[in-house]
């Protein structure tokens, strides 16, 4: 069964995304002990659940406390770990496969961008190359290893800014990836012009700097690097999938993954579309911890199946669930 779902993960579409959603539930719900004693904690059969909109989002502060896999852990379990600039615990994401990792953000790059080996990478993440554990770090060395073209900065600003330029002036299909207070430092200090390239925030001051909008950030690195949008990278540790954003903060998901938006004061109430909640994300390609979570993140659905992430819900580790407190 496992290996059947492999296999139609990243061939789903909006067709049969429901049907394979609800396949996954069901083994997860069988196969992940932290997923079924949260199921059975809120009175849940699984059995009874026979449509996409019931099936219950496993709030994402579990993962600070508990092993939420279906496989088990062992030497040759990858573990993803988050950073813990908030002050509420780490949370630790146990992959059994990294191919289904590999294969969701390879494919994903290309669904968004064209082929990886088209484009020269510059990552920009002090903050997470500081630490073991990242997944953020690993995609990048994979995206930089397929590539061929590119490299990592720590606070080497002026390399940085050196061969930006060049990749300008040889007219290189290029993307800084960076983390917003590594980037904002960069802009600070060399104010160039990068017109033509593509400037990429991955979101997060880590306590570095003081916290600013999603907008402001974007129009501060727009006149400073002189380019006409920023993208953005929507990303976690507890997640094997990302959403991409071209400009303007607006995300889209591949097709594997789906996002819906949550009450605020009711964790299974739904809100409707331009309704401002909390994100729960459907991400098949976890299909070794869990696939459905209710995230910490506020933010809006559109019609079209695109979203915005407004800010973080402050109240998340109380709002999230005490059932299981360790």
């Amino acid at each position: 069964m496992k290996n059947s779902f492999k296999q139609q993960i990243f061939k789903a579409t909006p067709d049969s995304f429901n049907d394979l959603a609800l396949d996954i539930f069901y083994y997860q719900a069988k196969n992940n002990p932290v997923y079924s004693k949260y199921l059975q904690l809120i009175n849940i059969r699984p059995e009874t659940v026979l449509e996409i909109s019931k099936i219950p989002y496993l709030p994402i502060e579990f993962f600070k406390n508990h092993v939420v896999s279906c496989s088990p852990v062992n030497d040759q379990t990858t573990i993803f770990t988050s950073s813990s600039t908030t002050g509420v615990g780490t949370s630790n994401h146990y992959v059994a496969d990294l191919n289904l990792y590999e294969t969701s953000f390879i494919k994903e790059f290309e669904f968004h961008f064209g082929k990886i080996e088209d484009y020269t990478f510059r990552f920009l993440l002090p903050s997470y190359m500081e630490r073991n554990g990242s997944s953020l770090v690993y995609m990048a060395e994979k995206l930089l290893k397929l590539s061929g073209k590119g490299g990592f900065y720590l606070n080497n600003f002026k390399q940085l800014s050196e061969d930006l330029l060049s990749d300008k002036e040889n007219e290189r299909k290029t993307i800084l990836l960076g983390v917003s207070f590594a980037l904002i430092d960069f802009a600070e200090a060399f104010k160039n012009d990068l017109s033509g390239l593509t400037v990429m925030e991955t979101g997060g001051m880590k306590g570095r700097r003081k916290e600013i909008t999603r907008p402001e950030l974007h129009n501060f690195l727009q006149q400073n690097l002189n380019v006409n949008q920023i993208a953005s990278e929507y990303g976690m540790t507890e997640l094997l999938s990302q959403a991409y954003s071209l400009k303007d903060g607006i995300f889209n998901c591949p097709p594997w993954m789906k996002i819906s938006i949550g009450q605020t004061t009711d964790p299974f109430g739904w809100e409707k579309p331009g309704k401002t909640g909390t994100l729960k994300i459907i991400d098949l390609a976890n299909l070794d911890s869990c696939c459905f979570i209710s995230t910490s993140d506020l933010g809006r659905l559109f019609d079209n199946g695109s979203f915005e992430v407004l800010g973080r819900f402050d109240s998340s580790d109380v709002r999230g669930c005490n059932l299981m407190a360790v």
